[in-house]
């Protein structure tokens, strides 16, 4: 019995890691054929070769494949996950890729940018998918049901990930890795407290799959970008799954932390010091930092999967207060690896 579930797992992840690495192959020559590349026309553009884009596209395609094929066979349906959420959750990273198509192609300004990402939440909120309630730091359960508040944190929760994941996109593999960490982690949280091959859990493993088949491509040096949309969906993949599997809004904090609090960093610096759009890119966020301090991009990817894997994991064994503990000291270690890469780039520079 043990063998059976543990070769049902295997499956969706391995199925989804083998069609990613294909299309990812084959959705890069696409790109370099139609000619949407990333060149590096911009000092935050590390990169020295034009590379093609569209790599969000081959985790899609290969997401809306398995998604069919596990749905058609009954292992995605049970009690949590219906129909309606796999159609609103499939229809929004359709938007994306489109969204993400028409950018990667022409370049649009970031309030045309926007535009997709908030179609896509409000797809998923049609679907139903929604928080009826979040547990109490003092203990109990806080219903929201009959309240305007599910729809309003839902919206505010799925944009503000894909724009993490978006603004993180700025070194080869980083992404994609981080994104893949948190399947995996979502997948163990599962194991926890769901009945064995859950639906949440095949859908975790399916999108792991798929964003580590990518990384094979996307690793330094990367041979094809994710793109907007592709860096928009693994945001939004993860959004989605914390609130279907249980309203694991903390266990995705505490995986996505550094780069919230990053990006928090980075927009209240952009609007409030330097007085411009918050939607414009700079080389001013931690992964650039890191380099800034002498790391090579291979090791501060390593270095930021390092502190995903172990703040993520340690999600796995505490309760609503035990998180809220760890997301505060998650915030004193971003201090002090601030305080660190400012005065090592002093140095270097001095």
């Amino acid at each position: 019995m043990a063998l059976t579930v543990l070769n049902n797992y295997l499956l969706p992840f391995a199925s989804a890691f083998i069609i990613s690495v294909i299309l990812t192959y084959l959705i890069k020559g696409l790109a370099l054929k139609l000619d949407i590349v990333d060149r590096p026309s911009e000092p935050r553009k590390i990169h020295h070769v034009p590379i093609p884009k569209l790599g969000g596209l081959a985790i899609y395609l290969t997401v809306l494949l398995l998604t069919v094929i596990f749905y058609q066979s009954g292992m995605l349906l049970d009690g949590k996950i219906q129909v309606a959420y796999l159609v609103g959750f499939l229809i929004g990273g359709a938007i994306l890729m489109l969204g993400g198509w028409l950018d990667d192609k022409y370049d649009l300004k970031p309030g045309q940018q926007f535009v997709f990402p908030v179609l896509a939440a409000l797809v998923v909120l049609l679907s139903g998918i929604s928080v009826s309630y979040v547990t109490s730091p003092l203990g109990g359960i806080i219903n929201l049901t009959n309240t305007w508040w599910p729809p309003i944190l839902v919206f505010v929760w799925l944009v503000g990930m894909m724009y993490t994941t978006k603004f993180l996109d700025g070194l080869d593999g980083l992404v994609g890795g981080i994104s893949g960490i948190g399947y995996i982690i979502l997948f163990l949280v599962s194991l926890f407290w769901d009945v064995p091959l859950s639906g949440t859990s095949i859908l975790c493993l399916i999108l792991a799959g798929s964003a580590l088949g990518f990384l094979v491509w996307n690793f330094y040096p990367a041979k094809i970008f994710l793109g907007e949309g592709g860096s928009l969906f693994l945001g939004f993949s993860l959004a989605v799954l914390a609130i279907i599997s249980g309203a694991k809004i903390a266990t995705a904090l505490l995986i996505m932390g550094i780069p919230i609090l990053d990006v928090a960093w980075v927009i209240a610096r952009r609007i409030f010091k330097e007085k411009k759009s918050a939607f414009l890119g700079d080389s001013k966020h931690l992964h650039f930092r890191l380099l800034d301090a002498g790391l090579t991009q291979s090791q501060a990817v390593l270095f930021l999967y390092l502190l995903t894997l172990l703040f993520g994991l340690s999600s796995l064994f505490q309760q609503t207060i035990g998180k809220i503990i760890t997301l505060i000291i998650l915030g004193v270690v971003m201090l002090l690896l601030a305080w660190w890469l400012v005065s090592r780039y002093k140095k270097r520079i001095g």
